[in-house]
């Protein structure tokens, strides 16, 4: 009975395409291993959807910023941290991960207007010592947190 309502909330469309993209289409679905045409055209369309909210640059997304470095870099690290404290109601959270060869991965957890959250990111990305960074947005957004809380701490932290 639970499946009967989900489908009742799903409406149908009709795309005709070329053959050629047809062909492609269901090579993807086999080698992606989609259960059906209509779950990938899903998830395309849920893709390009959230493309295009990113191009909003008020819209209010969460996401993550992955950066690769060389954490030999001399202050590297910490113009990281003190970046990541001076976006503090942007930033919610980041795991780093020691590599070989003094290379770090940097997932930092993001979350606000989506031209801050770019301009986090590209200040990260271009600090001498990156390798790389890319940001990846979503469309879902975190849950509110306990913001009479987090003034409590910032406060403390300045004492």
């Amino acid at each position: 009975m639970a499946r009967k309502k989900v489908e009742e909330q799903v409406s149908r469309i009709s795309v005709s395409l070329p053959p050629h993209i047809l062909r492609e289409l269901d090579g993807m679905v086999a080698d992606k291993g989609y259960v059906s045409r209509s779950q990938a055209i899903q998830h395309i369309l849920h893709e390009a959807l959230i493309d295009c909210r990113q191009e909003d640059d008020n819209e209010i997304m969460a996401g993550v910023i992955v950066l690769f470095y060389n954490n030999s870099t001399t202050g590297l690290q910490q113009k990281l941290a003190d970046m990541q404290y001076e976006n503090l109601a942007e930033v919610i959270s980041s795991l780093h991960v020691n590599l070989i060869r003094r290379q770090t991965l940097e997932v930092v957890l993001v979350q606000g207007r989506v031209a801050k959250l770019r301009e986090i990111a590209n200040r990260f990305s271009t600090l001498p010592g990156v390798i790389s960074g890319r940001m990846h947005l979503i469309a879902s957004l975190i849950p509110p947190l306990q913001e009479a809380g987090r003034e409590a701490l910032v406060d403390v932290g300045d004492v």
